[in-house]
């Protein structure tokens, strides 16, 4: 088993930026890839960037490239994702997720292991 904790929600003014940490533990070998996602009220929960644990590539959504940044630091079981020029269409709970299959997605249900979540909301 895979335990992930995130930290570093809060409320930001739009055009702020807010680090969002996932520290992973257990059995974090056993994990392909970390992914970051979002919820927010009414709407399904939506991918927002993945980080490969070996190699370090990365994938972004659409919406938040050029202003998301993932990360990771292999020696602290950490991934980051770093987040600058804040909307409030940003606003929502955030998740981090671990993927223990080599077949990389997008797709919230093919995640293994997921963390308890973290709230960002940026307002205008």
């Amino acid at each position: 088993q895979v335990q992930l904790v995130e930290s570093g929600g809060g409320l930001v003014q739009a055009g702020g930026s807010l680090r969002l940490s996932c520290e992973a533990s257990g059995r974090t070998f056993s994990i392909y890839y970390m992914g970051w996602f979002r919820q927010a009220p009414g709407k399904e929960r939506e991918f927002v960037a993945a980080i490969s644990w070996s190699e370090g590539s990365t994938t972004y959504e659409d919406s938040v490239k050029g202003r998301f940044t993932i990360s990771r630091d292999n020696a602290k079981n950490t991934v980051y994702l770093q987040m600058n020029s804040l909307k409030p269409e940003d606003t929502a709970v955030y998740y981090c997720a671990g993927d223990a299959s080599a077949r990389f997605t997008t797709t919230p249900k093919w995640y293994d292991y997921w963390g308890q979540g973290t709230q960002v909301t940026v307002s205008s």
